[in-house]
């Protein structure tokens, strides 16, 4: 009878690590896919020339154009609707929240240090660019792991 309750025992402890190993899998092939569509988002945002300034010489990103952009580009990659809230299909159970969007444009001496301590982020940018910080959540698979949440980041400057 105690070689049964052991093996018993024994079997649910192997089912639960093996649970563990897969929600530690699929924790982070999402937090891959999230970050490569942040920095997705923010290189999309970045390119985003203003051109009536460009017009007169000035190399500037268009704040309208790379908000709406970011968001198209986060939208498609994440699978989510246009107010950020997962589709049906998505990875994603719960809405991804975009905490920081910032534009260093032409009024910045460049190099630019952008940090953001609330976040421990820090990046330099060469010229103007876009830095996106966005809090995604972990849906879990199985009530193992304890909630996971990240808060990613991405930057990217303008190209020409």
């Amino acid at each position: 009878m105690a070689k049964l309750i052991f093996s018993v025992l024994m079997i649910i402890f192997w089912w639960m690590l093996h649970a563990l190993q897969i929600d530690e899998e699929a924790a982070m092939r999402v937090v891959h896919e999230a970050k490569r569509a942040i920095d997705r988002a923010a290189h999309a945002a970045a390119q985003q020339v203003d051109r009536e300034k460009l017009e007169m010489g000035i190399i500037s990103i268009d704040p309208d154009v790379a908000g709406q952009t970011a968001l198209s580009y986060l939208s498609y990659n994440l699978s989510l609707d246009a107010g950020l809230e997962p589709l049906a299909g998505s990875f994603l159970r719960d809405p991804v929240e975009v905490i920081a969007f910032e534009i260093i444009n032409e009024d910045s001496s460049f190099p630019y240090t952008y940090r953001n301590p609330q976040y421990d982020y820090e990046v330099t940018l060469d010229r103007p660019g876009v830095v996106l910080i966005a809090h995604v959540k972990y849906p879990r698979l199985f009530g193992v792991l304890a909630p996971v949440e990240w808060d990613l980041k991405g930057a990217a400057e303008l190209v020409f």
